[in-house]
Formats: structure tokens, C-alpha cells, sequence
């Protein structure tokens, strides 16, 4: 399994304003099936509690700032993303949740497979299960 990381993506500095960019098995590892974001998350509110089984994902704070926690079932790892010009990559199999959403925040999260409600694993006991007997 991969690992997850930050992965930094091309930036561009100009006074009119800055760009920054992601091609799919370029910057990240993996074709993109599925773009979506999550935005007006109110204070206090967690996003995620869930794994998969095959999905990866690409997720980055394209404004403002929050929390992925990742579990691997025998280990937490938090990452702080608030820059739009890197991302955390989410091999699948992990417990992911995002927690801490600063005001007006926007998080966008690329992912290798169409939605597929069979894909998650929702109970954490479940998923340590699934860890457990290399399912997942």
C-alpha cells in the first residue's frame, strides 16, 4: 500500500494573483473519476468517519484550513492542511476523518473511483476487522 503524504504541486507567483495546478498520474498517483468539495462547514462539525476499500483520494484546502486525521488501525496521523498549493494524498484503506474547519473554508478532494455507497467501510469496528484479516 502507499503511503500517505503531502505532495507539493506546481506554483506560480504573479502580483495579478497565483496559480497552482494537479494532473491526474502526473502529480498524483491515480486517474481522477470524481471531483468534489466540501464547503460551510459549520464550526465544531467533523467530515468523513469512513475508509475504502479501493478508493484513493487527493484532498486539498483550496481555502482556509482543517484537520485529516488518518488511521491506519494501529496508528493516527494528523495532517494540517492550509495551502492550495500542495495536498494530502489518501491511499485507500485508511480511516479518514477532517475535523477543525476554519470560517469560509473549501476543501477539494479528487478521487480514483465513481461513487460507489459499496466502497465505504462506515463502523470502525468493522474496519479493524477488515484490517485485521488483510480485506482491506
Amino acid at each position: 500500500m502507499d503511503t500517505p503524504r503531502i505532495i507539493n504541486l506546481p506554483k506560480f507567483l504573479d502580483a495579478r494573483g497565483n496559480l497552482s495546478f494537479v494532473e491526474q498520474e502526473n502529480h498524483i498517483p491515480f486517474t481522477i473519476k470524481r471531483t468534489y468539495w466540501l464547503y460551510d462547514v459549520p464550526g465544531g462539525e467533523c467530515r468523513g468517519g469512513h475508509a475504502y476499500k479501493e478508493n484513493e483520494e487527493f484532498i486539498v484546502a483550496l481555502s482556509g484550513s482543517f484537520d485529516v486525521i488518518l488511521d491506519d488501525g494501529k496508528e493516527k496521523k494528523t495532517f494540517t492542511l492550509n495551502r492550495s498549493y500542495y495536498g494530502l494524498y489518501v491511499p485507500k484503506g485508511l480511516w479518514r476523518e477532517m475535523e477543525n474547519f476554519s470560517t469560509n473554508s473549501l476543501a477539494m478532494i479528487l478521487s480514483s473511483t465513481n461513487y460507489d455507497a459499496c466502497d465505504y467501510v462506515r463502523d470502525y469496528d468493522e474496519f479493524l476487522m477488515l484490517k485485521r484479516n488483510g480485506k482491506i
